[in-house]
């Protein structure tokens, strides 16, 4: 594979677009499936030009190639994945699965539960736990023909924004291995980057599908809360968890958000979006068209902080929506200073509670050694659990306790409805708000965990998203002077899916036309 020299558009140099299309040889068949989209692959299967056997096969080959330098998954089912792809191809030929996914290999994130497959949370606590019974995601992504590589790497319970805090090895950034790939779907948003599947599920519990997006300069999406099952999720923060696809462009984007949307009496915050008349046909909105549409840009979210090539890049993606026919302009968005803290109180109490399960006495890893049932627990707890996932069960233990719950806990959920209802006055005025989705690019490998607070701040563009519940989009819009992605964050109201969808289907295609 090897650079192709393009001439680059006026507008493309101008805000420093750097655009590198490749071209593909004819040395293997490997390489040209590797080329598909996701949607495209399964046209190709079912018009007879690959088969969803030769793709898996493509798909390991390269796991070969790259996964000893990116540590991408946690588990891999080989024979199971060459066996299954076999079967989903019978049935493609035979006429029984039609739809934009079949024949696709995809890689899910290892805190969904697969049936008969390990499910670790890259956590010591589970290394041994395979579920009998999968995650209704998975079983809706099965149902359609999509084919499962395997489990991907993560920060340990999702606790984490760089997937470094697994207990099995870090992940590394496939655009430059020295720095993060984000987290805590890291592994999904590697695994996409790299050619190790065809796209990915993850999960977002305060901005783990976008942040890893932009690190790996994929597009990642955080549906409305309630929009897909949390069935067989295992739980980080109950009330903040939302199930996304990782994907290589938009168009997959909405096809695997089609396909895993639905609503499941299994889980309680299911919503039955059809009976709502809130339509799931996410598809029908890739269209080019963003004329009239209202875009704001938080003037919270361009200060203090903000790398330079980061504002840059989001101000180019907002002038191109504003050439393409929007209307855009700056607002102030108020409480984003409270978010960070309220985020934290509440997914820290909700972890604590939801992390009681894992003690060792029904399924799990059990300390070897113990005296007692007190002593038990004790020991399995804190061998079993890392650093930064008893950090975050002690700060929820002790704004759930006596004395301190009103204080902190009570007062968190006060101002989590201050934030919704900033959010209600700003979609009243606005089709979609407009940020970047970090402050910086990928750090380095060990910065972050070197300062767990700077860790956090590194959250401040996402986790109000999950506190209010909306859906949002992160999608490339550049790179900085040292290589790495920079990721555009578009916001919508709950519900408003399609208008993530079209306008940031408008932009990447009118990004891609820059190349000339």
């Amino acid at each position: 594979m090897r650079p192709v020299k393009r001439t680059i558009c006026s507008w493309c140099q101008k805000h420093s677009i750097r655009r590198i299309s490749y071209e593909f040889s004819l040395e293997g068949m490997k390489m040209d499936i590797l080329s598909y989209s996701a949607v495209e692959l399964s046209a190709a299967v079912k018009e007879g030009k690959v088969t969803a056997v030769e793709a898996m096969e493509a798909v390991l080959s390269r796991i070969d190639e790259r996964e000893s330098d990116i540590n991408a998954y946690v588990t891999i089912d080989r024979e199971q994945a060459l066996k299954a792809a076999a079967a989903v191809q019978e049935k493609i030929e035979k006429g029984e699965l039609t739809g934009p996914l079949a024949g696709v290999p995809v890689a899910v994130k290892d805190n969904l539960c697969t049936e008969g497959m390990r499910t670790t949370c890259s956590s010591k606590i589970l290394e041994n736990f395979v579920p009998t019974y999968s995650a209704e995601a998975v079983l809706n992504l099965e149902k359609a023909g999509a084919v499962m590589v395997g489990k991907t790497n993560m920060d340990e319970f999702a606790m984490g924004s760089t997937t470094e805090t697994s207990a099995y090895g870090v992940t590394r950034n496939p655009w430059n291995t020295d720095h993060v790939p984000g987290g805590s779907s890291g592994g999904s948003a590697a695994a996409v980057a790299a050619g190790e599947c065809f796209f990915a599920l993850g999960s977002d519990t305060g901005g783990s599908i976008r942040q890893p997006a932009s690190f790996c300069g994929v597009v990642g999406l955080k549906p409305t809360y309630g929009t897909v099952s949390r069935y067989g999720l295992v739980a980080y923060g109950s009330s903040l968890d939302q199930i996304g696809p990782l994907t290589k462009n938009v168009a997959d984007c909405a096809a695997v958000l089609e396909t895993i949307a639905s609503y499941d009496r299994k889980d309680s915050t299911s919503i039955n979006r059809k009976k709502e008349k809130k339509d799931t046909d996410f598809t029908t909105a890739l269209v080019e068209d963003v004329k009239g549409m209202k875009i704001g840009i938080p003037k919270d979210y361009l200060g203090e902080g903000l790398d330079s090539e980061v504002k840059n890049a989001v101000l180019a993606a907002a002038e191109l929506l504003a050439a393409k026919g929007a209307v855009v302009e700056e607002f102030d968005l108020s409480l984003v200073a409270y978010a960070i803290p309220t985020y934290y109180t509440i997914a820290a109490a909700e972890a604590s509670s939801n992390l009681e399960r894992f003690d060792g006495i029904k399924y799990g890893y059990r300390t070897e050694k113990f005296e007692g049932l007190h002593d038990l627990y004790k020991k399995t707890r804190s061998e079993g659990f890392g650093a930064e996932v008893k950090r975050r069960i002690m700060l929820g233990s002790f704004v759930l306790s006596s004395g301190y719950y009103d204080a902190y806990y009570l007062k968190a959920l006060k101002v989590k409805a201050m934030i919704k209802k900033a959010f209600d006055d700003a979609f009243a005025k606005y089709d979609l708000i407009l940020g970047p989705v970090a402050p910086t690019t990928a750090p380095k490998l060990g910065d972050s965990l070197q300062d767990p607070l700077k860790m956090y701040l590194g959250d401040i563009y996402t986790i109000a998203v999950n506190l209010a519940g909306l859906p949002a989009i992160s999608l490339p819009c550049g790179t900085d002077s040292k290589g790495l992605p920079i990721g555009l964050q578009l916001i919508a109201d709950s519900f408003q899916e399609k208008k993530l969808i079209q306008a940031a289907y408008t932009y990447e295609q009118n990004k891609t036309k820059c190349v000339e």
